[in-house]
Parts: structure tokens; sequence; C-alpha cells
């Protein structure tokens, strides 16, 4: 009986490979995983700034476009201000907040 259950289990082995293809796990890359930083783009630029601690303290789009010009990234304020705002959703890595009627950038908490 012991050679049934191994005949089985071969050739179980044998199906999955053949359906769902030998190289599926080596291939598919785990959610939790970490991402090496890719820092291109002016979305790029800001998570850049976010790592080296630079929203710690408010800064308005005109501080983020010059802190970024000083680490050689290049864009327009509507490019700037396009990647702050997609930074900032509920659950992002920024906060957007008003004060003196202009917008200012912290790091969430």
């Amino acid at each position: 009986m012991s050679e049934k259950t191994l005949t089985i289990e071969q050739r179980l082995a044998r199906l999955e490979g053949a359906v769902f293809g030998a190289k599926r796990k080596s291939t598919i890359k785990s959610k939790t995983e970490a991402k090496a930083p890719d820092f291109s783009g002016a979305t790029g630029g800001v998570r850049f700034l976010i790592s080296k601690g630079v929203f710690k303290k408010k800064k308005t789009l005109a501080d983020v476009r010059t802190s970024l010009a000083d680490h050689e990234y290049h864009y327009s304020a509507q490019a700037i201000q396009m990647a702050l705002s997609r930074l900032t959703p509920k659950d992002g890595p920024l906060v957007s907040l008003r004060e003196g009627g202009r917008k200012v950038y912290v790091e969430r908490k």
C-alpha cells in the first residue's frame, strides 16, 4: 500500500508541475519581499527626501523644490506638486496641512 501512496504523490507532483508550471514558485515574488528603493522621477525624488528625513519639519512646495534641486532632481513645480499629492493619501507617508493659505507637507507619524 505504501507503493501506491508513493506513486500517487509522484503523479500529483507531476500533474501540478504540468498545470501550474515548474518555475512558478521561483518566478513569483511575495508581497512581503522587500523591494529595492527606486528614486527615479519626481515621485522618486520626493521619496528620496523622505528617506533623508527632510520632512521631519513642515515644508512648502518651494522648499521641496529647492531641496530636490540640491540633490540634482530638476522638475517643474507642477510635477513636484503631483508627486506630493500622490504621497499624501490616508495611508501615505506624508500629510498635507494648510497654514497661512499655503499647503505644507510633513511626515506622517
